[in-house]
């Protein structure tokens, strides 16, 4: 199920007569990019979002739609569905435009200090700001490195779930050692609807980068012989008549066993892909982008970055702190957009009328 669009503009055009002339353009609409229009928003700057995926929502759309997410604030737990619907439904007062389906092949500083952007569709904008924010088109799942394998992509090989139906009652081979290969495999292997046939997981080592419960969970499941868990790499594969029929699997003592499936998922992590953002002249640190801390700004004035693509002393890769992380870069943007405003003093959505009157609600009345 995809998002609610709401208030929101969907731009389906190939190409528009002459740039558009906008405030702020938003790379990417994964959950700190949403948050960026409100942000923004509240400060009466309309936003144009591009992504390159057919819908918002980013990661947890894309990669996790229906597992729950617990550190929201308020919020005690969520799915990436609902996170996504929420702040789609929070951010539709601003109505900002969306430009999906297209990533950012150009970004060309001008002479009037606005940038030049052009997306992969021919969609072109003058633009005085732009924020970057690290989503799904800014990583890539880490792929298993084993010749010929990939030919079963999309078919039999998944480097993410979407719809866990589409597993159900099938010999289900699991790789990998963190949080998603161990949520996954305790999902496919509990009774209820999504259940596989058969679970194995296979990781390269003993020790796992996943919750303790979820590992003393599966190892409990592995002592009641509801699923096997086996140590090895895999390095090989058996196909017959096109399809995929079993992965070769060596352990630690040297020796190939062949392991049956039907469905091999394979979970790595995700890898930062830069893309075309490696060309703009921006300060990298091992494929992020380097910002500051009094506003995420880039060492390029006027644009910014937020969220899982930006880098700096303490990072912590969290919505909430890229939520944080956009409340200052609007902040930071704003002299940019408005220079002739002066100081742009903070104001508080539960007392400020203009804030109730951006947000479309009623300034309630206080005895």
């Amino acid at each position: 199920m995809e998002p609610q669009l709401n208030n929101a503009v969907v731009d389906t055009a190939q190409a528009h007569d002459g740039p558009l002339q906008v405030d702020a353009v938003i790379i990417g609409a994964g959950p700190v990019g949403l948050f960026q229009v409100f942000e923004l928003g509240l400060l009466e700057i309309k936003a144009h979002v591009i992504d390159a995926l057919a819908y918002p929502g980013g990661q947890p759309i894309e990669l996790y739609p229906d597992k729950p997410i617990y550190d929201i604030p308020a919020i005690p737990v969520c799915t990436g569905q609902e996170l996504t619907d929420g702040l789609m439904k929070q951010i539709a007062p601003f109505g900002p435009t969306f430009h999906l389906g297209q990533t950012v092949t150009t970004v060309q500083k001008q002479d009037d200090g606005r940038f030049f952007v052009e997306t992969s569709k021919g969609t072109q904008f003058l633009t005085k700001t732009i924020f970057i924010a690290g989503g799904v088109g800014a990583f890539e799942p880490r792929t298993l490195k084993v010749d010929g394998l990939d030919q079963f992509s999309g078919t039999q090989l998944h480097y993410r779930v979407k719809n866990p139906a589409d597993f159900a009652g099938k010999n289900l081979v699991i790789v990998g050692g963190g949080d998603s290969a161990l949520d996954w495999t305790l999902n496919f292997v509990a009774e209820g609807p999504n259940k596989a046939e058969s679970v194995i997981l296979i990781h390269r080592r003993d020790g796992f980068k996943a919750a303790p419960a979820s590992v003393a969970k599966m190892k409990e499941l592995c002592d009641q012989h509801e699923m096997q868990f086996i140590i090895g790499q895999i390095t090989g594969f058996d196909a017959r008549d096109g399809r995929l029929v079993g992965i070769k699997v060596t352990g630690a003592d040297g020796v190939t066993r062949v392991v049956p499936l039907d469905v091999l998922l394979v979970f790595f992590g995700l890898s930062p892909k830069l893309g075309p953002i490696a060309d703009w002249g921006l300060d990298i640190e091992r494929k992020q982008l380097v910002v500051d801390t009094e506003k995420f700004s880039t060492n390029i004035p006027g644009i910014f970055a937020v969220g899982d693509i930006n880098t700096y002393p303490g990072k912590k890769k969290l919505i909430l702190s890229g939520f944080h992380e956009c409340a200052l870069a609007a902040f930071g943007a704003a002299p940019i957009i408005f220079p002739d405003k002066g100081k742009i003093h903070l104001q508080y959505t539960t007392t400020s009328p203009k804030l109730h009157k951006v947000l479309g609600v009623e300034s309630p009345v206080f005895d």
